[in-house]
């Protein structure tokens, strides 16, 4: 046997080992491709894991470190950074909305959030209204140290982030390392890109949320800015000066604080058509817990068939909206309106709501060719009479109401008469123009205090023809929980090509005698002239 096996060896015939060695040879290439596909695939799969964990890191640490807190002229600011698929930055101007910048590209963006103000530098900016200047002039250097400070802290977030996860995956120095070297790669590179890519002439063209989308100038005029740093930052400067103003101005307002059960109603009238005065109202009905809103007419112009779709916005509101019909609406405004699901539509009739007994009467004409005119002035005999005769009719139904009625509600003042003494508060508009007053009291009855708002929608179109824009306006409404009118704050925004905002609060001392506190108004406006007040009432 082993003498055959010798001779196999030998001759080198079929199954020796020469056999088997040129086999062996043959398919060498094949094993080493299998071999070489099976490293390559292997090391594909490495470096597609080192850069998940990475891309992990980065998100993490940008998320867990990438914020800082810094002054901004007076104010306490904080910087968040954030992974974005298109840079940006915002700037938070709390309770008044928010900026938005285009002004980098890159994956990061910048939330800037303007919060409280030291009470120190508070007070100096009261006594001395100089010091609002002086104290914006350190913005622009304040903003870029912290930024830069929010770079470093985000870097070396995300680096740590990074190092500690990959430590947990891999269990590997060497690939720990290499995922923190290119974590910190991603996030500098996402860094410079966005400071290359800078553009500072962003501020020119903000986009606006909230209270600011009425007043854009607050950021001063555009075209004064040049398209270039120096520029910038004064247009910077210019911010922050008005917004310290504005808070210093508010600061000053009578201090009242709601109550627990407090009920918050919302007065707004004569939107004529206006969409700017849907986005006031959205924004006031979140920033000020808004629990009623009240719309007393004119929400239309011509009250036609196209122009019901208007009134859509109402159920984007979310809150209860209570409306009577004015001359510039018909009946089929008022069925749109009536179709939406929070809607509310009186017509000499109660309803009982966030705990509010208010009545309502629709006006009985409709005009809507006409303008507005103070109340019961130009009135024809029958046109007054008419007028007069819907108050009458809504008076004798909130006395006949089973529950006291605490809110009546009218489109013409004139209406108001005959409901003194019948409801502690009626509310009206039609005028365009915000009073308030006392109707005559009737001996043996409540005082009845009559409010007549402003136009909401500046007078749609219309407000455009004096020669100053008619200016957008709103009160807020406190009630107790005796469902006693507190106090109001009435805003006031400037019309078309101005850029003033009014809030004027007013606390009422005794809710049975409708005495205030007197208060003087506070505007504030963007630019660098200082704001004349401006009487509303």
């Amino acid at each position: 046997m082993d003498g055959q096996e010798n001779e196999q060896r030998d001759t080198g015939g079929e199954g020796t080992p020469a056999t088997g060695r040129a086999r062996r040879w043959a398919s060498w290439p094949r094993r080493a491709a299998r071999s070489w596909r099976s490293g390559w695939l292997r090391r594909v799969g490495v470096a597609l894991a080192i850069l998940a964990v990475a891309l992990g890191g980065v998100v993490a640490g940008t998320y867990a470190g990438g914020h800082v807190g810094t002054d901004i002229g007076p104010f306490r600011a904080e910087l968040d950074l954030s992974p974005s698929l298109h840079g940006g930055t915002t700037v938070d101007v709390p309770p008044l909305g928010a900026l938005l910048l285009n002004s980098h590209d890159g994956p990061t963006y910048l939330t800037v959030r303007l919060g409280a103000l030291d009470q120190r530098r508070t007070q100096a900016l009261i006594d001395d209204p100089a010091s609002i200047s002086r104290a914006s002039q350190s913005a622009v250097a304040d903003v870029r140290a912290g930024v830069m400070r929010l770079g470093l802290k985000t870097l070396g977030a995300t680096l740590l982030a990074t190092l500690l996860l990959a430590g947990l995956v891999f269990r590997d120095t060497r690939r720990t390392a290499w995922a923190g070297g290119l974590a910190l790669m991603i996030t500098a590179g996402s860094l410079g890109l966005a400071a290359v890519t800078m553009r500072p002439q962003a501020i020119e063209e903000p986009r606006y949320e909230g209270l600011l989308v009425n007043a854009p100038a607050i950021v001063g005029d555009a075209r004064r800015i040049a398209n270039d740093y120096t520029k910038y930052a004064e247009q910077l400067q210019r911010l922050v000066g008005n917004v310290s103003q504005l808070y210093t101005t508010v600061s000053a307002l009578p201090v009242y604080e709601p109550a627990p059960g407090t009920t918050r109603v919302l007065h707004v009238s004569d939107m004529h058509l206006n969409p700017t005065g849907w986005q006031l109202i959205r924004t006031v009905v979140e920033q000020f817990g808004i629990d009623v809103v009240i719309d007393t007419g004119d929400i239309t112009d011509w009250g036609s068939e196209p122009e019901a779709s208007f009134v859509g916005s109402i159920a984007l509101l979310k809150k209860p909206y209570v409306y009577i019909r004015g001359n510039h609406d018909s009946a089929r405004t008022a069925a749109a309106v009536a179709q939406q699901p929070n809607a509310i539509v009186l017509d000499n009739s109660t309803t009982t709501v966030a705990g509010l007994t208010v009545a309502g009467i629709g006006d009985p004409r409709f005009t809507p060719d006409k303008n507005t005119s103070p109340a019961g002035s130009g009135l024809t005999k029958q046109v007054a009479d008419q007028v007069i005769g819907a108050g009458e009719k809504l008076a004798t139904t909130v006395t006949g109401s089973p529950r006291p009625v605490n809110i009546a509600l009218v489109h013409d003042p004139a209406s108001a008469g005959p409901l003194s003494g019948t409801c502690p508060l009626v509310l009206a508009g039609h005028t365009h123009a915000r009073q308030v007053s006392k109707l005559p009291q009737v001996p043996g009855k409540q005082p009845t205090q009559l409010f007549v708002e402003g136009s909401t929608g500046g007078a749609g179109l219309r407000g455009l023809e004096g020669e100053k824009p008619t200016p957008l306006s709103m009160s807020v409404l406190y009630f107790d929980q005796q469902k006693m009118l507190q106090a109001y704050d009435d805003i006031t925004v400037g019309g078309t090509g101005q850029a003033q905002v009014n809030l004027e609060r007013h606390v009422i001392k005794d809710p049975a005698q409708g005495a205030e506190v007197p208060v003087t108004p506070t505007p504030t406006r963007g630019g660098p002239e200082p704001a004349s007040p401006s009487p509303t009432r």
